[in-house]
This record gives structure tokens, sequence and C-alpha cells, in this order.
């Protein structure tokens, strides 16, 4: 079978198991006596091993029975969790992450985790000496109590069954011994199989069909068995085969095929945990439980619980991107519509475009929704890389996370990872203080990381607050100076803001050593640039002693969104209703220029006024002849400034399309968007004037 098909569908599944296991390995690190919560990461990490046994990754398959190994002894209450148990278990997880990002570049998600299998199997051994083991053989004895050839059936073998006797056929468990004078056990069972397949279907066999033609068996073997014929006939046909010296047929039903396969599992992991542990483990601890049947299980069966239908489907990203494409192309027809419907001055034909108007809207609505992705899906990652950070660094630090329900554009959630992680990775090193700093300043010595996140308008807000030393603004100031960054004279006037937001000039660090997390001067200046192509804004507020604030200021989507079309000569702009605060007229006689920079009066101060018209080269208009001009006023954080236009077209809902290779970057670009009437109007960035 070619499993190339299932591909994409085992790493989206993989990364979501791996997800789980993290997040449940942090909660179990803060209740290690949780065994609900280790009954979950056992689930995951059995489902994640058949999935890649499955396709064929064996690494990746072997690691996790290991890790299996593990958490089956903890699951039965015969392993205390213990900080190495749990450093090793996240190194597991590090490395099948590392071996899934393999297989998703085309790789066969091969990897030497050798020194991690050697720590998990002395884990398993006891060489670190658990708490609650059972001792070898008395989990010898638990087995041997069970079926004498034990089957062990997986999900798919186990709903067979299931699904046999819901609709009426015989279910049955045959045990079949071969008399000990028998020169050919493996044509005997031959002869056995031989007859039930004329008969029935048999699922399993315990050993396997390869190693009872191999004679690999002593004298008895059993199977599970479908069919129609009763119990008392097959076992008298399988006793009139030669050489057969007792056959013992039990029919089933849904209780006793639950109790059976039940009782089997359970013994058998209980063997499986006694072998390397029996030369190790002395006596079982006092008060140590055994596994309910539930807990025994391998799997979650079909049967055992009425789960309801899903309500949500997997859904390619590149079929996402085609569907906005082709909305982007009706809503730039639709405006063509309304053009020429308000030219025509039809009734019915005004009707229907303003009916399909109301259509689209709503459909636009919908796609846009779809696009929509809850930001959790990166604020996931960051409680365990932080709880790593921590480790690292001799700190105490708490994450708390609020708004992770808060939904993002796709294009701006697959961008914002990697900015929010230098941010993260800033605020654990820079941010919080040492353990012997915060206790001589009189606070908790765990120290509190919060990761926000919420809507405001058309905007999406996510800050990241310490509560640590905050910066110092001297210190930045005397760096700054130092690196050339600033002037003394620039020096002299800046805000405390502004001295802050010299932490995102490239190659600027204060850290005094160096190290692996940060203090290389690099990270804050990309986080700056990375932000910015985003169409957003960063800042910075602190507090000296008190902590510090990084806030991150995004568009919800970068496909369609809301503008003012303005005019200047015969060109004609875009200029996103995000940016602008209000429009207005100016007179010539009110531009000052004051240290070479044209500026205007705006609400009790000044703000710079710039010519779109020469920013732009359009030669065939020149407000300076004018005796009004019309400005927009944008807005860039806490910094505004007034752009000069010649008129104003009105507000549209407009469609970014990407330059791509047909220009060069041009600054003060964004993209471009098709007009009703076909003309190709320019998508101006603020953010670009404004510095």
């Amino acid at each position: 079978m070619d499993m190339n098909q299932y591909l994409s569908m085992f790493i989206d599944e993989s990364n979501d198991h791996l997800q789980s296991l993290n997040e449940n390995m942090l909660e179990l690190e803060n209740r290690p006596d949780d065994l609900g919560i280790v009954q979950v990461i056992f689930r995951s990490a059995h489902t994640l091993k058949g999935m890649a046994a499955t396709m064929g990754f064996e690494d990746l398959s072997s690691l996790t029975h290991q890790m299996e190994n593990v958490l089956d002894l903890v699951r039965n209450d015969k392993l205390k969790m213990q900080d190495f148990i749990f450093d090793t278990l996240f190194q597991s997880l590090d490395a099948l992450q590392s071996m899934v990002q393999d297989i998703t570049q085309g790789g066969e998600g091969k990897e030497d985790v050798s020194s991690i299998v050697a720590s998990l199997q002395a884990i398993v051994r006891g060489d670190i000496a658990p708490s609650g083991q059972q001792s070898g053989a008395k989990a010898a004895d638990k087995a041997s109590s069970a079926s004498g050839a034990a089957i062990r059936l997986d999900e798919f073998q186990y709903s067979v069954l299931e699904q046999s006797i819901t609709e009426g056929h015989k279910v049955m468990y045959i045990e079949v011994a071969v008399r000990e004078d028998c020169q050919l056990k493996a044509a005997r069972a031959y002869l056995v199989f031989d007859l039930l397949e004329r008969y029935g279907e048999i699922v399993k066999s315990h050993p396997s069909v390869q190693e009872i033609e191999q004679e690999q068996f002593d004298r008895s073997f059993s199977l599970y068995y479908i069919t129609q014929k009763e119990a008392a006939e097959l076992q008298g046909m399988i006793m009139n085969l030669s050489e057969i010296d007792s056959a013992q047929v039990a029919l089933l039903d849904h209780e006793t095929l639950s109790q059976l396969d039940s009782g089997i599992k359970e013994a058998s992991v209980a063997v499986e945990a006694a072998e390397p542990t029996a030369n190790n483990a002395e006596k079982p601890a006092a008060g140590s439980k055994a596994a309910k049947p539930e807990e025994g299980k391998t799997g979650a069966r079909p049967s055992a619980v009425s789960a309801a239908p899903s309500r949500t489907i997997r859904v390619d990203i590149d079929r996402l991107d085609v569907l906005m494409n082709l909305f982007s192309e009706l809503l730039i027809d639709r405006s063509r519509l309304e053009q020429l419907a308000y030219e025509v001055k039809r009734s019915d034909l005004t009707e229907t475009v303003e009916h399909m108007s109301r259509v689209s809207s709503d459909l636009q609505n919908i796609v846009l929704k779809l696009r929509m992705v809850q930001i959790d899906s990166v604020f996931n990652r960051f409680p365990r890389m932080i709880r790593d950070l921590a480790k690292s660094l001799d700190k105490k630090i708490d994450l708390i996370i609020v708004g992770a329900e808060t939904e993002l554009d796709r294009t701006v959630i697959d961008e914002i990872g990697d900015p929010l992680v230098h941010l993260l990775r800033n605020a654990v090193d820079h941010g919080v203080e040492p353990l012997e700093e915060r206790i001589a300043a009189g606070k908790p010595e765990t120290g509190t990381v919060e990761l926000r996140a919420f809507h405001s308008g058309n905007h999406v807000f996510i800050e990241i607050e310490d509560d640590g030393h905050g910066i110092d603004r001297d210190k930045v100031l005397a760096k700054a100076l130092k690196n050339g960054v600033v002037t003394e004279s620039e020096a002299s006037t800046l805000t405390d803001e502004q001295v802050f937001m010299l932490l995102f000039a490239p190659g600027f660090s204060t850290a005094e050593v160096i190290s692996d997390i940060s203090g290389r001067g690099v990270g804050l200046d990309v986080v700056k640039t990375k932000i910015e192509s985003l169409s957003g804004v960063v800042s910075v507020d602190s507090k000296l002693g008190k902590g510090t604030k990084f806030s991150v200021q995004l568009p919800l989507t970068l496909s369609i969104i809301s503008a003012m079309l303005i005019k200047v000569g015969s060109e004609k702009y875009a200029i996103p209703l995000s940016s602008i605060v209000e429009t207005g007229l100016i007179r010539r006689e009110q531009i000052r220029k004051v240290h070479g920079y044209t500026m205007i009066p705006y609400r009790d101060s000044h703000i710079p006024l710039m010519s779109l018209a020469e920013l732009f080269d359009v030669r065939d208009f020149d407000e300076k002849s004018e005796e009004e001009t019309e400005i927009v006023v944008v807005r860039k954080g806490d910094r505004l400034a007034a752009l000069t236009v010649e008129d104003f077209i009105g507000q549209n809902e407009i469609v970014i399309k990407n330059l791509g290779k047909y220009l060069p970057p041009v600054q003060g670009v964004a993209g471009a968007t098709i007009l009703g009437d076909g003309q190709v109007a320019l998508i101006i960035d603020p953010n670009a004037f404004i510095k």
C-alpha cells in the first residue's frame, strides 16, 4: 500500500499529539500524583506509536514504545515521577518533534536517540531507585494467571470483533493443543487453520501464522474466530483431526470479550514491566494498587464511549488561499457592477446589484472567518519553552496566558511566532531577576511573565509583561551614545518611550555577558522588522524595579481591508482606514518650517506634513498652487503625521494584491488593488513615512 497519500495527515496528527503530550507533561509536573493525566499521556503516546509504525517510521515508533514502558509503570502506580524522569521524557518529546520535522522536510525521521533510550531503560530497570516498584516475581505470577497463549488485540481488531457480535455473528476464543508425541506440529496446526477458514474468519492468532509455520511454538496455540457455526460443532470437528490433544472453544459476547482482552493485556503489560526489573526490585511497596481493567487497555475502544460526531474537518491551507483569491476577483467585479449600475441608473439593475452586494458581504465575512485561527496555535508551544529556559537560567517563572482564544488571520499567525519567541526569551533572560535579586528586592521567588492577546477595533494586541527589574533608562541611553545610535543633542530630547525603543536598533544589546539565549545584539531589531512587515507596530513601556511590557499591534487580516481611496493628480491611492486618525483641510499660511521640517499645527501640538505628490513623483498635481489643501492624518503608534492629497474618492473594501516581482520594493507601498473601473491603485503604508 502506498502510504504517501496519508503522509500529510500523519504529520498533522503527529504534531497535534506532540503538542498534547507537551501540555499534559507540564500539567503532570505540577501535579505528579495525578494518574488521570498519566492515562491521557499514555494514550497519546500509544496512538503516536501506532501511527508511526503503520507509516513505517520505526525509529519514531521505537522511541515512543520506550516512553510507554516508563508511563505504564507510572500509571499502574509502580513508579513515582521524579525530576530525572520528567527531564528524560521531555528530551524524548524533543527528539520526537525533531523526527517529525525531518519527515515533514522529506526525510525518514531518523535520529540518534541512543542516550535517551538508555535513560528510559534505566528508569524501567529501576537504576534511579523508583518508589512503588512491584517485584518481578509477583508480576510474573499475575501474568501466569491469564491465558497461557496471550493474544493482544489492537484497536482495529477489537472493533472488528465488537462489530461482528453486534451484527449477529458468533465470535469465539479457541485454544488448541497438539499431542506431546506429535512429530509434525506445524502440519497439524495447518489442518486446524484450514478447517476453520472454510467456515469463518480468523482475526488473530498467537503465536503468529509465520511462527506456527516454522514450528516456533510449544504445543498449543490460540485464536479469535468469527463464524456462524456453533461452538460444540466446531470443537467436535477440530477434535476429529489426528494428533489433536484438546480443543477449547468459548463463545464470547461484548462483556466476556472485554474482560478476556483486558485480562490478557493487563497480564502482558505486567510481564513486560517485570522482565527488566526482576533483578533490581526487592519487594513491592506498601499500598501499591492493581490497575483497573480500563487502565490496562492500550487504547480507547470504539464501543466504550459513545462519542459525539465531529463538527470540524481539516482543510488544506492551499485550498483556503485559492478560495480567498477567487473571492477577491468576485469583490473586484462587485465594485465594477456597482459603478456600472450607478452610471446606467436602471432600478432593476440597481436592486440586483444591491442584493448581490449584501450577499457578497456575508460571504466575505464567512471567507475571512475561515482564515481566522485562534492564536492558541502559537501560544501553546510557549509553556514548554519557558519551562526549559527557566531551568537553564536557574529561575522560577510562572507563565500566565490570557486570551488564547483570540483569532487572527492565518497569514499573520504563520509569521508572528518567531517575534514572540524573541520577546519571551528577552523577558525571561533580561526581565525577570535571578532568585537572589528578587528576594533582596522583597519580591516573590517566582517571577511572572504574562502573555495576553485581545481584540480592539480592527486590530489584535499581544502584550508580554514581566514583573522583573524593568529597563534602566540611563543604561540604555549610555549604551546608545557609546554605539553611536544617537547623538548627544538627540539624547537630551528623547522621551522615556523613545529611549526604550532604542532597544530595537540593529545590533543594540545591553547584556554584559553573551549567552545562547540573548545578548548577541540580534533579536529585537528582527522583531521590529518582522512586525512592521505585517503592518503592525511594537511599543515598550517599563518602570524601573516594577517590570516591562512589550505591546504588539497587528491587523486582523492582511487580505481584505477597509480603505480610504484618494486622488492625487491622475493617480489613485488607497490608505488603510486602520491607520487614519481623521481627514481635514489645511490653509497655506498654517504650514511652518521647523528645524528644516515641514510642520502644521494639530490639537495643541505640531505634526510633520508630507506631500504624496512629492513622495511618489506625481507631476500633474502641485498643492503649492492651492490656498487650501486636503490632508489625511495618519498614525503609527503614538506618532502622527499628515499627508497632502488632491481629493477624496470615498471609503471602500479593497483586496490587497502583492506586487510580486513586477516592481522592486517601493518605500511606502504595501501592495496594490484593482478598482471597480479596472484601474490599479497603490496601497500606501503610512508606517514607512513616520519615523
